[in-house]
């Protein structure tokens, strides 16, 4: 029945065509956070396709370079939503210290039983290195932020090194990876598409492993989440209603037809459009798909949080998920 719903949803942002601003009342204007990369994916299809602008919305759209800067951003009422991509284990973090402060309306990722890319372990074409037990002694890359460090650490961990001792982990902008590996400031990097893609399009690095931390942590797994702030949702619940619906129809979107948006990736993330045949599809799934799977593997995620000791006790990330009830009558 969601997803029927969600069918008719996309039908009737997608039909919709001029006259957008006489057929508002008022234009609703929305703050909107993000990274360039895959998992925002749904996104970018949104903007492209103007279904914010056929929901009466205007968004104002702030790019960001680091998972803390979005959860920052909406912490401190900067924003009002983070769109397809924004940290899910951060957000967590971030509900720990600040209770009350999100709800999640989507998960991004990849996996391996569905064959779809979420992130890699990224190295020089010639290097030796084919897993994390291999990187004692060595620098490994990360996106910036809590959550990548921890995962790294939890990665290099469950490698059997030490990642206080073993392995030096490095901060790394998503657009410095590849340059930094290629160059040899870092021997390795766990790194989000495209970066991958990135890698391999260049011929001089390559994925040691494809979709590491699904193998570890979870599968499918989740890195990526779509936050609403509580403060938007209680102000304006209409207006996050829209914005929920909007993401959930260009996530059909973009899984139904990925290859026709391939295309508009370029203008968004550090791919370029002579790369786009190597790109891979990301694994997204919209609110009106959340199913036991995709939350027991959000929970997988955040479990390890607390066992690498940043949460200080349990989150329980269904008590976080949207529910058809939060936008009132």
């Amino acid at each position: 029945m969601r997803s029927l719903k969600l069918q008719a949803l996309v039908a009737a942002l997608t039909v919709l065509s001029g006259g957008v601003a006489a057929a508002c009342d008022r234009m609703e204007k929305v703050v909107a956070v993000w990274l360039p990369i895959m998992q925002t994916t749904a996104y970018y299809v949104a903007l492209e396709e103007g279904l914010f602008e056929k929901a009466c919305i205007e968004v104002v759209s702030n790019k960001l370079e680091a998972p803390n800067q979005i959860i920052d951003a909406l912490v401190g009422a900067r924003a009002d939503f983070g769109p397809p991509g924004a940290a899910a284990g951060i957000a967590m973090l971030a509900e720990s210290k600040f209770p009350g402060t999100f709800k999640a309306f989507g998960l991004q990722g990849g996996g391996v039983k569905v064959g779809l890319i979420n992130d890699g372990l990224i190295v020089k074409a010639d290097s030796d290195i084919k897993s994390f037990a291999d990187l004692k002694g060595k620098k490994l890359g990360h996106v910036p932020g809590i959550q990548w460090r921890t995962i790294s650490r939890h990665m290099v961990r469950a490698a059997g090194l030490d990642p206080e001792k073993d392995v030096t982990l490095v901060d790394l902008a998503v657009g410095m990876q590849v340059p930094a590996v290629v160059g040899g400031s870092v021997d390795a990097t766990l790194s989000l598409e495209p970066v991958g893609s990135v890698a391999v399009a260049s011929g001089q690095a390559k994925r040691a492993i494809t979709n590491p931390v699904a193998q570890v942590i979870a599968d499918p797994f989740y890195s990526g989440v779509s936050l609403l702030t509580l403060k938007f949702l209680k102000e304006r619940p209409q207006v996050a209603k829209k914005v929920v619906e909007v993401i959930d129809a260009a996530t059909k979107l973009a899984n139904d037809d990925f290859d026709k948006y391939k295309p508009i990736i370029p203008k968004y993330t550090p791919i370029r459009p002579d790369q786009l045949d190597l790109l891979a599809k990301p694994y997204l799934r919209a609110f009106a798909e959340l199913n036991d799977t995709d939350l027991n593997s959000y929970q997988a995620l955040v479990d390890v949080f607390q066992k690498e000791g940043v949460l200080q006790s349990r989150i329980d990330v269904r008590d976080k998920i949207l529910k058809p009830t939060d936008f009132g009558s």
